[in-house]
């Protein structure tokens, strides 16, 4: 990787970190490839027409799509489109449709079972014992559910807030919830842009969560500090030890 001089975080002007939760702290699609696999396996046992038609994925992503363009306005809200599409399917192969709700709960319990990077509980424990944390999120996992809701002051959804990143209100909401400041929260997540140039805009410091090497393609404007693991992140601390 190349990258111009960043201006380096200061830490003495952290009060607050608000942080992504997918592709930050644990793999996202594994998780989402799980979930849709447990799905299928309960449509196959209580809708096998549904089942059939889910089978083919072409079929499934036209039908999401076609959700989704009929959806727009609600485009920052994952678990309902998901439940939208997954009743579309049901209606398209003629099962009944009030099964929607109840395959939608076996798919979203297990989108909530995430592999951590190996980094993240370090971490995780390390920024909670000095400050607020607060998950800033366009996805639809839940802290708690997930089993690390004891480190999160707060969390902010793009579905509980009805807008997403980099959407400048989200940042302002996590640094509200975390009773500070913009400018006095460190915002660290792996999409460059919504998660860097969104907490730019906002007037946050940033940490681009860099697991894979990506070239920053987001103008000249960047990221305050540039890191392939949390742990190299939390390195800049003096008393951080793994």
């Amino acid at each position: 990787m190349r990258y111009s001089p960043t201006t380096m975080i200061d830490i003495s002007k952290i009060k607050a970190i608000s942080l992504d939760l997918d592709d930050t702290l644990w793999p996202v699609w594994p998780t989402i490839g799980r979930a849709e696999a447990v799905l299928q396996a309960w449509l196959s046992d209580h809708a096998p027409g549904t089942a059939a038609l889910s089978a083919d994925l072409a079929l499934k992503q036209a039908i999401r799509a076609e959700v989704n363009a009929r959806h727009t306005d609600r485009a920052h809200d994952l678990s309902f489109l998901r439940l939208q599409s997954i009743r579309a399917v049901l209606q398209q192969a003629g099962d009944p449709v009030d099964l929607a709700e109840a395959a939608f709960e076996v798919f979203f319990a297990e989108r909530q079972r995430v592999d951590l990077f190996d980094d993240a509980l370090p971490a995780l424990g390390f920024w909670s014992a000095k400050y607020p944390i607060v998950a800033l999120s366009n996805g639809n996992a839940d802290v708690h559910r997930v089993g690390i809701g004891q480190y999160f002051h707060a969390s902010v959804s793009a579905q509980s807030l009805g807008v997403a990143k980099p959407d400048l209100r989200i940042f302002v909401a996590g640094a509200a919830a975390a009773g500070v400041q913009p400018h006095e929260v460190l915002h660290i997540g792996d999409d460059a842009h919504a998660d860097c140039v969104g907490a730019l805009a906002a007037g946050m410091q940033v940490a681009w969560l860099n697991r894979e090497g990506h070239e920053w393609t987001h103008g000249e404007t960047r990221p305050h500090l540039v890191v392939r693991d949390l742990h190299a992140l939390c390195a800049r601390w003096p008393e951080y030890t793994l």
